[in-house]
């Protein structure tokens, strides 16, 4: 190939590249080995991870996936399945990603849904770059945004919009109960704000007041972006219906609709809207038709990025949908239907009550908050979290996300998650190890900290 087009060797191809911008050689790069031994050295670190008891969500979450759902996703036609530049002639793919659309907007409550994100976080700056699009009236490009929204979705939000002129502002949260107050919104009424973001259940896992925070961005002239986690929406009331008119956008994270854990990725975020603002919506869209006989066909109805437009009117430069990960939420969500998606958002709000009642017991636990919330919840230790944690984890459980990383004056709280996943054994096994964690430090001295009043 150097032959071909002229070159001595790859150091002469790459040589505009300025050697200041050069990595130079890989350090610390082990060497190759073959298919065979790869296999064995990844089952051997899996054997090492263990399988841990999970009490961690923070975002990613443990669910039960129906063995079928993985067995027809891994199916050749599925698998091997990717929206084609010439769209219509792979009804099956394209009546899937249909189908998933229907479902999530029967489940947001919206009108449209496109046909996925990267995942959530980049869900939330898609959502913003459309609202500030979409807003007409507002001229501003600032978009109010809750510390109680998940820290990797503010983070990957800033740094997505930063360099666009978009400002973030930071609303803080009700050190009581979690969540925001009308208090804290009331110093921008009468400011032009693009939008207000609304995460539901928020990331300590609490309710916020969503038909007074949508109402209030609305009295502004702002738009509504809801973020929720799409196993809530069974239960507790979607974006569509929050306030009087209801949020205008809703994103999140698809992953605990039948998509594994699996170290963080990839997930898929989803995004709706309503039918006003669709010309906004970033990504793709599948509509339903008939043709000259009269036979239902699936096609590409709105394609709005840069692939396929001029890039100056472009929604995005998102380049895919997340195909296979659809696939498997399509297929869970048809496999549970409405009824079996809320009895999981039952059981798993009913297993958090069951945890955060077991380890509130000890004198050394109590709860940060004095809200609702759906299967996560905050927890303060009187005794330094370190000490307790370290311990914990030698016992094969991951006991929570310590929230100090994010939020600094919530040293020592943990935030504990448990899904319909968690029996009342490991609500007992964890419980049962904390206590003796707890009495053998406070036995060997560990500082105790007061009470929180």
């Amino acid at each position: 190939m150097l032959a071909a087009i002229g070159s001595q060797n790859v150091e002469e191809l790459f040589d505009e590249i300025p050697a200041s911008l050069r990595m130079g050689k890989l350090s610390g790069v082990p060497e190759g080995l073959i298919e065979q031994d790869i296999a064995r050295l990844m089952m051997q670190r899996a054997e090492d991870d263990g399988r841990p008891l999970c009490f961690m969500g923070a975002g990613s979450y443990d669910h039960h996936i129906p063995a079928a759902v993985w067995e027809i996703t891994t199916r050749g036609e599925f698998y091997s399945a990717y929206t084609p530049y010439q769209a219509e002639a792979s009804q099956g793919t394209l009546q899937l990603i249909y189908e998933y659309q229907t479902m999530m907007t029967e489940l947001t409550g919206l009108d449209v849904s496109n046909a996925s994100l990267y995942d959530g976080a980049s869900g939330l700056a898609e959502a913003v770059l459309m609202a500030v699009r979409a807003n007409r009236k507002s001229k501003s490009r600032r978009i109010l945004v809750p510390t109680t929204v998940d820290p990797r979705y503010r983070q990957t939000t800033h740094t997505i919009v930063n360099n666009q002129q978009i400002e973030l502002v930071e609303v803080p949260y009700c050190p009581e109960g979690g969540n925001t107050l009308a208090a804290a919104l009331k110093q921008y009424e009468g400011e032009d704000i693009a939008a207000l973001v609304i995460q539901h259940p928020n990331f300590f896992g609490i309710l916020e007041e969503v038909d007074m925070l949508t109402d209030w961005a609305h009295a502004q002239g702002a738009l509504v972006i809801g973020v929720a986690n799409p196993v809530s929406m069974a239960l507790l009331k979607p974006p569509g219906a929050w306030g009087t008119k209801g949020a205008d956008i809703a994103c999140g994270e698809g992953q605990p609709l039948g998509v594994p854990m699996m170290g963080g990725g990839p997930y898929f975020g989803y995004m709706c809207c309503k039918k006003e603002y669709v010309r906004q919506m970033p990504g793709r869209i599948v509509g339903r038709t008939i043709d000259r006989d009269e036979r239902v066909g699936y096609t590409l109805t709105l394609q709005a990025r840069e692939q396929h437009i001029r890039r100056s009117k472009a929604t995005s430069n998102i380049c895919t949908n997340q195909g296979l990960l659809v696939t498997a939420a399509t297929i869970h969500m048809s496999l549970l239907g409405a009824e079996g998606l809320k009895r999981v958002a039952q059981a798993c709000h009913a297993n958090t009550r069951k945890l955060v009642a077991a380890l509130t017991v000890s004198e050394c636990v109590e709860p940060v908050f004095n809200r609702p919330y759906f299967h996560e919840a905050a927890l303060r230790f009187s005794l330094p979290l370190d000490s307790v944690v370290r311990p914990l984890h030698a016992h094969n459980i991951l006991p929570g996300y310590a929230l100090a990383q994010d939020y600094p004056e919530l040293g020592d709280c943990l935030l504990v998650c448990a899904t319909e996943t968690r029996s009342d054994a490991d609500i007992e096994r964890y419980a049962g190890h904390l206590g003796r964690v707890i009495q053998t430090q406070t036995a060997a001295g560990c500082p105790v900290k007061p009470k929180m009043a």
